[in-house]
C-alpha cells in the first residue's frame, strides 16, 4: 500500500531545505478540540521546555522570546509577537510559522512583514525556518496530529553556519517539539 504524504502549506514557504525534523501523534479527539489545544498551549504545558530553553540560552535571562516565554500566555502568540510571523492559518487543518534565523549584515526586518515577502527571501546570507502544525482527521474520531520544521539557508557559508548550529540544538528541539505535541494531545483530550 503506497504511503499518502498530505499536502502541506509548509511546502508555500519552504519547498527546498536542508535541515529539518518531523513528529507525529495522534489525538482521541476531533480536529476542532486539537486546533485549540495547538493554539492555546503555554510553556508551562510542554514538559522541559523551560529547562532546554534555558540551557540554549545559556542561562542568561532576556526579554520575551520564544527561548524565554512567559507563564499562561500561548506559546503560539509568544512566538508570533516576538521572532516569528504567522505565514499561515487555515483553522482545525494547519498553523505555519517562520522566522529568519541568519541574515544578512545590515539587513532589517520589514516592521510588519507578510508572507510574500518571507517567501521572497532567497538573497545569499539567509537562513529561513518555518514550523507547522497539520491536523488531519484519522477516523474513530482521532486525529492525526504533526509538526514539521525545515530550515533552508540560501548559500553554501550560510548552510554551513546554520549547520554548526543546528548539530548543537537538534536532540533538544526535537524533544521539545515532542513534549509539544503532547501537550496539545492533553490539552484536547481534557477539553
Amino acid at each position: 500500500m503506497p504511503i499518502i504524504v498530505p499536502s502541506s502549506l509548509l511546502d508555500q514557504f519552504i519547498p527546498e531545505y536542508q535541515f529539518g525534523e518531523y513528529h507525529a501523534t495522534r489525538v482521541r479527539a476531533p480536529a476542532e478540540r486539537v486546533y485549540r489545544g495547538v493554539k492555546s498551549v503555554t510553556a508551562d504545558d510542554i514538559f522541559l521546555i523551560r529547562a532546554l530553553t534555558w540551557v540554549r540560552r545559556w542561562g542568561r535571562s532576556g526579554p520575551k522570546s520564544i527561548l524565554n516565554p512567559p507563564p499562561h500566555q500561548p506559546i503560539l502568540d509568544v512566538a508570533t509577537e516576538t521572532s516569528f510571523q504567522l505565514l499561515a492559518d487555515q483553522p482545525n487543518r494547519e498553523i505555519v510559522v517562520g522566522t529568519v534565523v541568519i541574515a544578512p549584515a545590515g539587513w532589517r526586518r520589514p516592521e510588519h512583514p507578510t508572507p510574500e515577502e518571507f517567501k521572497a527571501l532567497h538573497h545569499p546570507g539567509f537562513a529561513l525556518a518555518a514550523m507547522n502544525f497539520l491536523l488531519q482527521d484519522a477516523g474513530a474520531g482521532i486525529c492525526a496530529l504533526s509538526t514539521e520544521t525545515r530550515v533552508y539557508a540560501t548559500d553554501r557559508k550560510t548552510r554551513w553556519r546554520f549547520g554548526a548550529y543546528w548539530s548543537v540544538i537538534y536532540s533538544g528541539s526535537a524533544l521539545i517539539r515532542r513534549m509539544w505535541l503532547r501537550a496539545i494531545a492533553r490539552r484536547a483530550r481534557d477539553a
